[in-house]
């Protein structure tokens, strides 16, 4: 057993950059949580359900995370500074890290009946703060949900989940970035569309149509000052249509303003 607290507290620490040693980490509420319901779920699937309810109660107390006693979950969970929330049908695989303000919620079932309400995540899974993932949905291997996205459909594995409602910026199995990535959110990851296209392509055909755009405006704005500009005066004495000059630039104008 000792050896496996050592374990896990090192994998934290491979995540976490903060402690200068593994006794801060037995200090993170993370840690805690994750203790406090190991013991909840033993005793939620021995049906002692109001004891595992009394567990977690104390557990989200003094973490302010919330882990039903019925969530399963794999090796190596880290909550990173907690206020959490884990529902009952929840299911975690191994090495999945979980930033702030995270919850994994469930949808009521069509048919009205108790089942498979909320997520699960495979190994590796990455979720950023605040992201919302809701129902029976599977966020598979490897996965990385930005901050703040709110997903509700299944995510492939490798893939990179941002926005609300989140999209995929799905990247190929042979270019899985394999390191732990902080946060879930890469910097250096260019953003993709709904089609998996770099967006620098889309940007950089609107700021083609925007630059097309001002010239137009230009060009429309020169040709209304031509219009607008005044007619020069004219000498019936010395122009050639004589005394019939007045009603010809009259005329030029009426058609010009149609």
């Amino acid at each position: 057993m000792f050896e496996q607290l050592v374990s896990y507290l090192d994998s934290v620490r491979a995540r976490d950059p903060a402690p200068r040693s593994r006794w801060e980490i037995l200090l993170y509420p993370g840690v805690w949580a994750l203790g406090f319901h190991r013991i909840a779920h033993w005793l939620f699937e021995a049906r002692m359900y109001f004891l595992a309810r009394v567990v977690n109660h104390i557990s989200r107390l003094l973490t302010a995370i919330d882990i039903h006693p019925g969530a399963t979950i794999g090796k190596n969970f880290f909550i990173d500074h907690g206020f959490t929330v884990i529902g009952e049908t929840a299911e975690i695989g191994d090495n999945v890290t979980i930033y702030q303000c995270v919850t994994l919620g469930g949808t009521n079932p069509a048919n009205g009946k108790g089942g498979k309400r909320h997520p699960t995540l495979q190994d590796n899974v990455i979720i950023g703060s605040g992201a919302q993932i809701i129902g029976p949905i599977v966020v598979g291997e490897r996965a990385r949900v930005g901050a703040n996205a709110v997903v509700t459909d299944d995510v492939p594995a490798g893939a990179t989940m941002i926005g609300l409602k989140a999209r995929s910026t799905l990247v190929p199995a042979d270019q899985w970035l394999r390191e732990f990535i902080p946060y879930g959110t890469p910097c250096d990851d260019p953003p993709c569309d709904e089609q998996g296209r770099s967006n620098r392509d889309c940007v950089e055909k609107l700021e083609a149509e925007i630059a097309a755009m001002r010239e137009e405006m230009a060009l429309m704005k020169a040709m209304l000052a031509e219009r607008e500009a005044p007619e020069p005066a004219v000498d019936p004495h010395t122009h050639p249509l004589g005394p019939n000059v007045e009603p010809a630039v009259r005329l030029r104008k009426r058609a010009a303003k149609d």
